[in-house]
């Protein structure tokens, strides 16, 4: 109990250091590296060989993820964004430039779609639905990242608990977990403190380069981790 606290509180220290780095750089630089990052993500063979892809909407000091949702959407593969709902996490799918456009804030200033778009409920990014073949490749948010491809998120649990509820779905295949990192929130191998929920990437994105983990500690996925 006393080393779970410790990790606890170890996180909210960590959180707190990193998000006062992040309100510290310039807005031209975020979007300098988001480009780069949408560069390198679109350029890459996991992308080129997924269908479903389940990216985040951005809000100040991430990764700003505009510019690479339209061209997710513009390449022509499923696009699934994330909803919150009664404390839970869902992928629902985006349509097109225009529904992603008229999106409103939700959560946190989070846009966030409606159930449904144009009279009809959404397609959501389970597997089980009929003729959705679910998620393949997931574009990952967090407060930071380090190279022993730990991630620390905000503190909620959202995406850990949604990835354990969606690999059980899918028979205990994951999606290809994918960080997108600006270059301040890359941290050295073993400085995220983690405990035994906490799911590990597959690859982490920056603006400089893509890192690749050999040995995941994850549910094995669909796609491979060929940048």
């Amino acid at each position: 109990m006393a080393a779970a606290s410790a990790t606890v509180q170890a996180k909210k220290s960590l959180r707190a250091a990193i998000s006062k780095i992040k309100k510290a750089i310039p807005e031209n630089q975020i979007a300098l590296q988001s480009q780069q990052i949408t560069n390198n993500i679109i350029s890459s063979p996991f992308f080129q060989k997924s269908q479903g892809v389940s990216c985040y909407l951005s809000i100040g000091g991430e990764v700003d993820t505009s510019s690479l949702v339209l061209s997710i959407l513009r390449s022509g593969k499923k696009l699934y964004v994330p909803k919150l709902d009664s404390g839970s996490l869902h992928m629902v799918r985006l349509y097109g430039e225009e529904d992603y456009r008229t999106l409103r804030s939700g959560v946190w200033g989070i846009k966030e779609p409606a159930w449904e778009w144009e009279n009809k409920k959404r397609e959501s990014g389970k597997p089980t639905d009929d003729d959705c073949p679910g998620i393949d490749l997931m574009l990952m948010p967090g407060v930071a990242f380090d190279k022993g491809f730990s991630r620390i998120g905000y503190g909620k649990g959202y995406y850990d608990q949604f990835l354990s509820r969606y690999t059980a779905a899918k028979g205990g295949s994951a999606p290809l977990l994918v960080a997108l990192a600006l270059k301040e929130q890359l941290l050295e191998a073993g400085k995220i403190p983690v405990e035994d929920h906490d799911w590990k990437m597959n690859l982490v994105v920056t603006g400089e380069e893509v890192l690749t983990n050999d040995t995941p500690s994850n549910q094995p996925s669909t796609l491979d981790t060929e940048a």
